[in-house]
């Protein structure tokens, strides 16, 4: 039976300022999936993936100074096929930042009015899962590993090049947004999209969060 799909995307919500994140919180809309009895949906982190975080740390690379600010233009996630335009995105009026357009399955979207990639502090990169058409851009989050790298490219012609360290899911309902959000003291990454359980009624119950650090600018 074929898939019928709506877009599945990771909001954030900011009720306070972008430094001091602990009431973020994150939601998703629903993937309609037909047949989802033998449809697995995308792959979702293992518990070895999981446990990268706490195993690598989040140690700064030596001698890497943070950039100024640039707004970021594309991401590439090599090792999962993403390569993708960053638009910059804004908040609705409820206080949500608002997703990339849903009829557009290869856009990534980063908070205008937040950390840029590269300098130091905890950017933010965001996109659909699916749409009604199928998968999209970060469809295959769920699969990257430790170690692997995310590169985003920055307005100033820079390119602010991530190692990833940990990946987890965490649950809409127990999200925690300090960890997540919080600002180690160096530039780090977030790329961030809908998963965990997922039901007709309700949709995804979590999101897929990877965490990188900077190790490379080009």
């Amino acid at each position: 039976m074929g898939l019928g799909r709506r877009s599945g995307f990771a909001e954030l919500r900011r009720p306070s300022p972008w430094g001091a994140l602990a009431l973020v919180m994150l939601s998703g809309l629903a993937m309609m999936r037909n047949g989802a009895d033998t449809d697995p949906g995308p792959p979702q982190p293992t518990r070895l993936a999981a446990s990268a975080q706490s195993q690598r740390g989040t140690a700064p690379v030596a001698g890497l100074e943070p950039l100024e600010y640039a707004p970021a233009s594309r991401v590439r996630i090599a090792s999962i096929g993403v390569d993708a335009p960053v638009m910059d995105v804004g908040l609705d009026r409820e206080g949500w930042i608002d997703a990339p357009p849903a009829q557009d399955p290869n856009m990534a979207g980063w908070y205008q009015n937040g950390i840029s990639p590269g300098q130091r502090g905890t950017s933010v990169v965001v996109g659909h899962v699916d749409n009604e058409a199928g998968p999209a851009v970060f469809y295959r989050l769920g699969a990257i590993k430790g170690g692997e790298q995310v590169e985003v490219t920055r307005f100033d012609g820079r390119i602010a090049v991530f190692e990833v360290y940990g990946i987890e899911v965490f649950s809409k309902e127990d999200f925690p947004g300090v960890r997540v959000y919080g600002d180690t003291g160096h530039p780090e990454l977030r790329v961030i999209t809908c998963g965990g359980g997922y039901s007709k009624a309700n949709g995804y119950d979590g999101n897929v969060v990877v965490f990188a650090r900077m190790v490379e600018v080009r």
